[in-house]
């Protein structure tokens, strides 16, 4: 199974993803900009995601919730710059519970003998921000939405 990598590079204020999936390109992008696939992947396990608005394209806003078993939310924002393709994605991210700490997150989606590389750069404005979101166990989530990913990736593919 691959491995997601997450590089982040003492002093600097940016976190590096990597990962490769067995699906075209365009199906891994479509999983991130349709918010029917977004639910069924992005995040940790543990909780079920509701979203709020999802518009994929250039100026377009979004907002979704995590909720855990007791009930407690976790809202994120941002907003798209550019319209999604295969070469890119542009976003802004925001945790509600940490109004004006915003990243600015680069997704690429190569093609690698059939298979994707997906690339996400997210540029914090500091160090200290960058450290909060490590801090925060970001890692965990990314991970297991990287294997809920690939599980949907499968799924969608055998038809």
């Amino acid at each position: 199974m691959p491995e997601t990598t997450i590089t982040a590079e003492p002093g600097v204020p940016l976190i590096t993803i990597t990962r490769e999936f067995d699906a075209p390109p365009e199906l891994v992008l479509r999983a991130h900009v349709d918010p029917g696939l977004l639910v069924q992947w992005l995040g940790p396990r543990e909780l079920t995601m509701t979203v709020d608005r999802y518009e994929a394209r250039d100026g377009g806003t979004y907002r979704y919730l995590h909720r855990d078993s007791q009930g407690n939310e976790y809202g994120f924002r941002g907003v798209f710059h550019g319209d999604p393709t295969t070469d890119g994605l542009v976003q802004t991210f925001e945790f509600e519970g940490a109004p004006g700490h915003v990243s600015l997150n680069y997704l690429t989606f190569t093609e690698r003998g059939g298979r994707t590389e997906l690339r996400t750069a997210a540029s914090f404005t500091s160090v200290a921000d960058r450290d909060a979101i490590i801090d925060a166990d970001m890692s965990r989530g990314v991970r297991d939405g990287d294997e809920r990913l690939e599980d949907l990736l499968a799924r969608l593919q055998a038809g």
